[in-house]
């Protein structure tokens, strides 16, 4: 089993300078360029992007509804990777609400596994494609407000590794944590992030920024 060694991509002006962050959180198998590619589809030109890299490409082993002990030590691992980044941030002056998530698949189920940990008002969560992590939810976990946070969250019906009925749990949790939930399914639709999903992204981006 294993760790994850420190690695994170940035891209765009320097925090110091644009005061908003996006992490980006790749997918079991996949890199964190492949998720800053995202950025060319979403209004993010005034954002620092982050993209942590998992080790092996793969953020815990196992299905995210798998045995919870059977992914560690490399789901904490994970959880820790976030975390610091958003601390480092905290400590460079940059409030929460500056503070966005996006992930999809295996990077969206620890991204809202993350956020549900450390609840708090943030800019707004993407999940494209994920839900809480274990094979039942322990709700002792999830601590914090949200305070509104505007979240997205999608998935196909069917989808081959996140069920419909995780996301409804998801989407459950989330909103008693006081977030403001988007949710969307699309039957039959494979296991990607379709035009439409960038679409509803890019509405809630837009929101936050012209409410500031």
């Amino acid at each position: 089993m294993y760790t994850h060694e420190r690695h994170v991509i940035t891209h765009g002006k320097p925090l110091s300078q644009t005061g908003k962050a996006l992490i980006m959180i790749h997918g079991r198998g996949a890199s964190a360029e492949s998720i800053l590619s995202l950025a060319d589809y979403l209004p993010v030109a005034d954002f620092s992007l982050f993209a942590p890299q998992a080790t092996n490409h793969s953020w815990y082993p196992y299905s995210f509804m798998a045995p919870t002990e059977q992914n560690q030590p490399a789901l904490d691992s994970a959880l820790e990777q976030i975390h610091d980044l958003v601390k480092s941030m905290a400590g460079e002056g940059i409030s929460s609400q500056n503070i966005y998530l996006l992930g999809f698949s295996q990077g969206a189920c620890l991204t809202a596994e993350y956020a549900a940990r450390n609840a708090q008002p943030f800019g707004g969560l993407f999940l494209f494609t994920g839900g809480l992590i274990g094979p039942q939810l322990n709700t002792s976990h999830y601590k914090g407000d949200f305070k509104n946070t505007p979240v997205l969250i999608t998935t196909g019906d069917p989808d081959p590794h996140v069920p419909v009925s995780r996301v409804e749990e998801t989407v459950k949790t989330l909103e008693a944590h006081g977030a403001v939930v988007t949710k969307k399914i699309y039957r039959g639709r494979p296991h990607t992030i379709l035009q439409e999903e960038l679409e509803l992204a890019k509405e809630i981006l837009t929101r936050t920024q012209e409410s500031e």
